[in-house]
C-alpha cells in the first residue's frame, strides 16, 4: 500500500494539527461514516506516535501512517490523502493498487 499526500493537504496538517518537525500522524479506521471501498466505516487522523506501522510516509520530517491491524481497510487499495479548496479540509481517495 501506498500513501501520498498532495502539498496543499501537508500544508493543512501542519496549520490544523500544529505540526512540529518529528511528528506522526496515523491514519486510522473507525466504524461509521462510509468511505467507497467499506460502507460503514471510514478514516479517522490522529497524532501519535506508531506502535506497529505497516505502511508509512515520511514528508517534512513527519511521518505518516497505517496501523497493521488497521490494513484490511486496504485491501488492493492506496491511500491519496488531497486537499479540497471548496471544503475547506482534506479528503481521502483510495486508487487501487497497481
Amino acid at each position: 500500500m501506498e500513501i501520498t499526500i498532495s502539498q496543499p493537504a501537508l500544508k493543512w496538517f501542519e496549520e490544523e494539527m500544529e505540526l512540529k518537525q518529528g511528528d506522526s500522524i496515523r491514519f486510522f479506521v473507525r466504524y461509521g461514516g462510509h468511505a467507497h471501498i467499506h460502507t460503514g466505516f471510514s478514516l479517522g487522523v490522529g497524532k501519535e506516535a506508531p506502535f506497529e506501522p505497516a505502511a508509512s510516509l515520511e514528508k517534512n520530517h513527519y511521518l505518516f501512517y497505517v496501523e497493521e491491524k488497521d490494513m484490511w481497510f486496504f485491501k488492493d487499495h492506496n491511500l491519496q490523502v488531497k486537499y479540497s479548496r471548496k471544503a475547506g479540509e482534506i479528503e481521502f481517495e483510495f486508487p487501487p493498487r497497481s
